[in-house]
């Protein structure tokens, strides 16, 4: 892995006010936020990833879940247009911190919306949460993007949770993880699923092959890991899970 960079964004000082959809509002400390985001960059530091902070962007509340403005693919950066529209100014900033990074970059455009949340890839196949915020003609946009790395595009239909990786992630061996009864079709990957125990064990960011980060609410979890043969780093995010945040959402991670 010749490059092992990651974008982040410190979250905004109106975080309380991120969107939530699919779970009840609860009170959120910023500060504690805050030292938990310090402490996520940390664990990807620690691993040996050098993390790039994107400006901020406060006037967003969900900014500091910057996976969701870009998808990247080889040297190309898709900017993305949330299907929640008070999400669209998110990507600010970011083409300039990609280009700075050798990527080239485009953009949806409208009426496609996608999230970079809905989007899982794994080995060149590309699979992207429909229904919730990324929809059909954003999808095909998408797909029309990466058709020249001959990248197969998969679209899942999506109901249960925010985003495609609010409910699946992959494992360096490419097995498919998720909380069943939060996957609408785990037939979608075959043999290859497997059913972890808690909700918040279906998120694991692949550190390099052997290596995980997932959240420390996922103890289960990441014993049955553990099992598996992997190295598990876990991470506090109680404050983003608290806005259906996961460990996924908090980075961009470069790989070429």
């Amino acid at each position: 892995m010749s490059l092992r960079h990651a974008l982040v964004r410190r979250p905004s000082s109106r975080l309380a006010e991120g969107i939530v959809t699919h779970i009840d509002r609860t009170p959120l400390d910023v500060e504690l936020a805050q030292r938990q985001w310090e402490g996520y960059v940390a664990a990807l530091q620690s691993a040996g990833w050098t993390t790039i902070e994107v400006a901020p962007v406060d006037s967003c509340p969900d900014g500091v879940f910057i996976e969701d403005p870009v998808v990247v693919y080889g040297d190309l950066a898709v900017l993305c247009r949330s299907g929640a529209p008070e999400r669209r100014p998110e990507t600010a900033g970011l083409a300039e911190a990609l280009q700075e990074q050798g990527y080239r970059v485009v953009a949806i455009e409208e009426p496609g919306t996608l999230d970079g949340g809905d989007v899982l890839k794994f080995d060149g196949t590309v699979w992207v949460g429909q229904g919730g915020r990324s929809n059909d003609e954003g999808i095909a946009q998408l797909a029309r993007h990466l058709q020249q790395f001959g990248a197969s595009v998969v679209p899942v239909p999506l109901t249960k949770v925010l985003h495609l990786k609010s409910a699946v992630t992959a494992l360096p061996d490419g097995s498919v993880i998720g909380y069943a009864p939060l996957v609408d079709d785990p037939g979608v990957w075959g043999e290859k699923f497997v059913a972890v125990p808690e909700e918040p064990g279906s998120h694991v960011v692949l550190l390099d092959d052997s290596t995980v980060l997932m959240a420390s609410s996922a103890p289960q979890t990441a014993e049955l890991l553990r099992e598996r043969g992997l190295n598990v780093i876990s991470v506090d995010i109680s404050e983003y899970e608290k806005l259906e945040g996961c460990v996924t959402c908090l980075s961009v991670r470069l790989r070429r």
